[in-house]
C-alpha cells in the first residue's frame, strides 16, 4: 500500500531541493506518494547576498523570530512521514525553516508522525539541529532519523568558498582554484541510498534502527574540532543576538560583530583549538565519545 510522504522545505540556491530529490527518488520509485513543498518568505531574501544583508538577519534568526511566509497548503490532512529540510544560519535554523515550524497548520500535521529531518550545510549544523529537535518536541512530532550533508573541505577554505558563493551568486571555483563550494555533487547524488534505507522502515513502520543505520552509512559525521568550536561559538553568538536586538540602530553593532566573526574564525579558533588538544581533549576521550553519540542520534 501506498505510504503518503510529505517533503517540505525552503532554499534559495537550488542545493536542498536537489539533495531532497535525490533523498525521496528510492521512496517514489518503490510507489510512495512524495509531495514536494517548497516554502517561500513573503519577502524574499536577497540573493546573491550582500554582506550588509546577510549579517542583519543574524539577531532574528539567533533569537528565533519568524518571519511572514506565502500562504502554503499541503495537500492531505495527514502523512505517513514528514520530510523537513533545512539549513543553519548563524548556527541556528534558518530563519524560513523556523517560520516554518511555528507555523499553526504545520505544527497539526506533525503531530505524532514521523519526522526525518535533512541539511546540506557548511559544516555547523549541530546547534540548529538541537533547536529544530526542541520544536519537534513541543509539536509532539516523532523524530525517527536525521541526515547532515556537509562540505567536507577544510574550515578555512569552505568559508572562502561559501562566501563566494553567497555574495557572488554562483556555485562554482573561486578564482579557478578553490574547489566548488557547498555539499558535493557526489555527496549529493548518494543521497540516494539513504532514501533506499528508508524504503524499507516506512512499508514495515519500524523506525526503531533508522538512525543507526543512517550512522552506519556516514549520513552524520561528528567532526571534534568543528563540535567544539560550535560549543563555544553558540552561547557568544547568543549574547550578541541579545546585545544587538533591542538596538533601533543596529548597523555599527553588526558591522562590530562581523570583525568579531572573523577574528574568532582565523585568530581566536586556532588558538582555542591547540590549547585545547595539548591540554583538555587527551583527559576527555569517554566525553568526547558520549557527546559524538548523542550529537550524531535524534534523541
Amino acid at each position: 500500500m501506498s505510504k503518503k510522504i510529505l517533503a517540505i522545505y525552503f532554499t534559495q540556491t537550488g542545493q536542498l531541493e536537489e539533495i531532497i530529490d535525490q533523498f525521496t527518488a528510492p521512496l517514489e520509485a518503490a510507489g510512495h506518494i512524495v509531495e514536494k513543498l517548497r516554502v517561500y518568505p513573503k519577502n524574499a531574501y536577497p540573493f546573491p547576498w550582500t554582506s550588509k544583508s546577510f549579517f542583519a538577519v543574524m539577531p532574528d534568526c539567533v533569537t528565533g523570530v519568524p518571519t511572514q511566509l506565502q500562504p502554503f497548503q499541503p495537500k492531505e490532512n495527514a502523512y505517513d512521514l514528514i520530510i523537513l529540510g533545512y539549513q543553519a544560519w548563524f548556527l541556528s535554523p534558518s530563519i524560513p525553516s523556523n517560520s516554518i515550524l511555528q507555523d499553526t497548520g504545520f505544527r497539526k500535521l506533525l503531530k505524532n508522525t514521523p519526522v526525518i529531518t535533512i541539511t546540506g550545510a557548511r559544516n555547523m549544523w549541530i546547534s540548529a539541529m538541537e533547536r529544530i529537535k526542541k520544536m519537534l518536541k513541543e509539536a509532539n512530532a516523532k523524530l525517527v532519523g536525521n541526515i547532515s550533508l556537509v562540505d567536507e573541505h577544510a574550515n578555512f577554505v569552505s568559508f572562502v568558498t561559501i562566501l563566494h558563493w553567497m555574495f557572488g551568486g554562483k556555485k562554482d571555483r573561486y578564482l579557478n582554484i578553490f574547489p566548488k563550494p557547498g555539499v558535493s555533487d557526489q555527496s549529493i547524488a548518494n543521497t540516494k541510498s539513504f532514501g533506499n534505507t528508508v524504503v524499507s522502515h516506512l512499508e514495515k513502520n519500524n523506525w526503531d534502527t533508522l538512525q543507526e543505520e543512517l550512522i552506519q552509512q556516514k549520513a552524520v559525521v561528528i567532526k571534534y574540532n568543528l563540535m567544539f568550536i560550535e560549543s563555544k561559538a553558540r552561547k557568544i553568538f547568543a549574547i550578541w543576538a541579545g546585545i544587538i536586538s533591542p538596538q533601533k540602530n543596529r548597523t555599527a553593532w553588526l558591522v562590530a560583530f562581523k570583525y568579531y566573526l572573523l577574528i574568532a574564525l582565523f585568530i581566536a579558533a586556532p588558538i582555542i583549538l591547540t590549547v585545547d588538544a595539548l591540554f583538555f581533549k587527551p583527559f576527555l576521550s569517554k566525553r568526547i565519545k558520549r557527546q559524538k553519540q548523542y550529537y550524531s542520534g535524534i534523541n
